[in-house]
C-alpha cells in the first residue's frame, strides 16, 4: 500500500472553519488540502483503495490533529463533498483517543514528528519531497515507503534538519508544483513501477 504524509502549517483544527459558505483559503488553505486528497485518492473513473493518507494540520484552534484516510469498500468518500467529510472529521476529535469517524478513517491528536517516529520505528522507509533531492525517477523505491509532502509553506522548520538525517530527500524535477499534482507524478510514478 502506497502511503503519503501531507503537513499543512496552517489547516484549521476545527470543524467550524468548514461550514457551508466558509472561505476555504482563509480555512489555514483548506483548499489545498482538499485539492491533495482528490489527486490522492481519485482517478477517472474510479478511487484509488491502495493508499494510506495522512494529513497533519498544525493551524488553530487546537493543533495538532493528525487525519489517516484509507479507502474501504464501506468508505463514503465522493470527490464533491471532501469538505463536509473534513469537517466530520475534525468534529469527532477526542482528546487521548484515536477515534474512527469513517469506515477507515480516524483522528487523533498527534504531531507531525510523533507520526513520523511511529511510522520509522513500524519499519517504514520515509522519502521527504525536497527540490535538491534525488530524482524520483531514479530513487530505489520499496512497498514500504512513505511519502511526506508539505504545504505552500513547507514544512516545519525547526524539524526539516533531523528529519533529513533520517529521511531520503527525494525530488519530482527542476519545478516547483502544487502539493496536489506532486501526488499525482508519485502516484503515477508507483503506476509504472507495479505498486
Amino acid at each position: 500500500m502506497r502511503e503519503f504524509i501531507y503537513f499543512s502549517s496552517k489547516a484549521q483544527t476545527s470543524g467550524a472553519a468548514l461550514s457551508r459558505g466558509s472561505d476555504l483559503m482563509k480555512a489555514g488553505r483548506m483548499d489545498i488540502v482538499i485539492h491533495f486528497i482528490i489527486n490522492t485518492f481519485f482517478i477517472s473513473h474510479g478511487i484509488r483503495d491502495d493508499v494510506k493518507l495522512h494529513l497533519v494540520f498544525h493551524g488553530p484552534p487546537t493543533p495538532p490533529r493528525h487525519i489517516e484516510i484509507t479507502i474501504t469498500p464501506e468508505t463514503d468518500l465522493s470527490k464533491k463533498d471532501i469538505g463536509n467529510f473534513l469537517k466530520k472529521m475534525l468534529y469527532k476529535c477526542k482528546e487521548g483517543e484515536k477515534t474512527e469517524v469513517f469506515p477507515g478513517c480516524f483522528i487523533e491528536k498527534k504531531s507531525f514528528m510523533g507520526l513520523v517516529n511511529e511510522l520509522i520505528e513500524g519499519g517504514k522507509e520515509i522519502l521527504i519531497l525536497d527540490k535538491k533531492g534525488e530524482n524520483l525517477r531514479e530513487v530505489e523505491i520499496s512497498e514500504e515507503s512513505v511519502f511526506i509532502i508539505g504545504d505552500h509553506d513547507g514544512l516545519p522548520k525547526k524539524e526539516v534538519k533531523s528529519l533529513k538525517k533520517m529521511t531520503t530527500p527525494v525530488s519530482v524535477g527542476p519545478r516547483m508544483y502544487f502539493a496536489s499534482q506532486v501526488a499525482t507524478v508519485i502516484n503515477n510514478e508507483l503506476d509504472l513501477r507495479g505498486f
